[in-house]
């Protein structure tokens, strides 16, 4: 991963980001959509949210993080969640915890447009791992999520 991070400057002030926005301004696609991030700390025990945007289904890999706990929110459509060997339905308002070390995976169901919020608590190097691959999607044909069926 690259330093590219270092451009951004981290204000310790209030800081608003409009919806559908990126905290830096930026257009960050992931193949079948695309992601925003909303706050993001320069101290790796802090936090890093993004909101992903989906206008496919789909979703990533099932994975696992070592040192995170993500924090999933439904903002709209439906989602389904595995998360060790629990299979969860989220519809909008509802939200769930992967802890870290625990596999998981994610993906949008829904016919229309998909909201997700994502907070990494002790964010780590997260930041820097979504910029390094939307970085690689600029023309937005990458397919870092995979299309469900």
């Amino acid at each position: 991963m690259d330093n590219n991070l270092q451009t951004h400057a981290y204000a310790h002030s209030v800081r608003k980001v409009a919806a559908g926005q990126d905290q830096f301004g930026e257009y960050r696609g992931i193949g079948i959509g695309g992601i925003a991030f909303k706050v993001c700390s320069p101290d790796p025990n802090g936090l890093f949210i993004c909101e992903i945007t989906l206008h496919q289904k789909g979703g990533p890999a099932r994975h696992l993080h070592h040192d995170q706990d993500e924090w999933f929110y439904a903002v709209e459509g439906e989602f389904i969640l595995e998360i060790g060997q629990e299979r969860i339905k989220l519809n909008p308002g509802d939200s769930i915890l992967a802890p870290s070390e625990i596999p998981h995976v994610w993906a949008y169901v829904g016919d229309t447009t998909g909201r997700l919020l994502v907070t990494f608590n002790r964010a780590g190097k997260m930041e820097a791992f979504f910029h390094e691959i939307t970085s690689r999607c600029k023309n937005r044909s990458c397919g870092v999520l995979t299309v469900w069926n």
